[in-house]
C-alpha cells in the first residue's frame, strides 16, 4: 500500500499536470483571439482601401463628365431634327451625330459590327444615349481591338467601320463628336464616361437590344 506522502507527491504530480493544461489551453486560445483580431483587421483595412479607390474612381468619373473634351466638336442638338423617316437622310458631318432617322435602331449593347452599318439606324442608336465608335484604314489593328473590347465591355455602345471618315478613329454621341489618334488617348475613356447615357441623350433608358443586329 503506498503510504501517505507518495499519495501526496501523486496528487501534486497530477495537479501540476492541469495546471500546465490549463496554461496551454489558455495560450492556445490567446494565440487564437490574437490571430482573429489581425485578421479581422486586415479585413477592414483592405475593405477600406477598396472603398476609398472605388470613391476615387467616382470621383474622377465625376470630374470627367464635368470637364470639356478637348477638340470635341458639338452640334445644337435641337436643330439636329429627330423625326423616324423612310426617305435616305444626307447628315451633314460623318459619321452622324444626329438628325432623322431610321424608326429601328442598331443594336448598341457592346456590339462591334465588322461591316459598314447603316447611319439611319446608327444615329437612333445614339438618340437612346450611345457612343459610336468608327474608325478608318488608318486605325492600327491594335487600336481596333483594344476599342473593339472596351465597346464589348459597355452596354449602350457600338464599333463599326467607316471608310470614308476623316480621323483615323472617331467617337460619336448624340450631338457630339471627336477624332483621336489611338485607343490608349485618354478622351476615349472621358468620352465614354460623359457621353454613354449622358445629359445630351434624347432618350435616356431607351433600348439598345431588339433593334437591327446586322446591316
Amino acid at each position: 500500500m503506498a503510504s501517505k506522502s507518495q499519495s501526496a507527491e501523486r496528487k501534486a504530480r497530477i495537479e501540476e499536470m492541469r495546471r500546465a493544461e490549463r496554461a496551454r489551453e489558455r495560450r492556445s486560445r490567446a494565440l487564437t483571439i490574437g490571430a482573429s483580431a489581425v485578421v479581422v483587421v486586415a479585413l477592414v483595412a483592405g475593405g477600406a482601401i477598396l472603398l476609398n479607390k472605388e470613391s476615387e474612381k467616382k470621383e474622377e468619373a465625376k470630374a470627367a463628365a464635368a470637364s470639356p473634351v478637348k477638340d470635341e466638336k458639338s452640334w445644337d442638338a435641337e436643330k439636329l431634327g429627330r423625326n423616324h423617316v423612310t426617305t435616305n437622310v444626307t447628315y451633314p458631318m460623318n459619321p452622324p451625330v444626329g438628325g432623322d432617322h431610321n424608326q429601328v435602331w442598331m443594336n448598341c449593347d457592346g456590339d462591334v459590327y465588322t461591316d459598314p452599318i447603316p447611319n439611319m439606324n446608327a444615329v437612333h442608336s445614339l438618340e437612346h444615349g450611345a457612343v459610336w465608335v468608327t474608325y478608318n484604314d488608318k486605325a492600327s489593328d491594335g487600336d481596333v481591338k483594344a476599342l473593339g473590347e472596351k465597346v464589348k465591355k459597355t452596354t449602350y455602345s457600338l464599333m463599326s467601320p467607316v471608310k470614308d471618315q476623316a480621323g483615323a478613329i472617331m467617337l460619336s454621341a448624340w450631338g457630339k463628336q471627336v477624332t483621336v489618334d489611338s485607343a490608349t488617348d485618354k478622351r476615349v475613356d472621358q468620352f465614354f464616361t460623359k457621353y454613354v447615357q449622358g445629359e445630351q441623350t434624347p432618350e435616356p433608358g431607351a433600348a439598345c437590344t431588339g433593334g437591327l443586329d446586322k446591316p
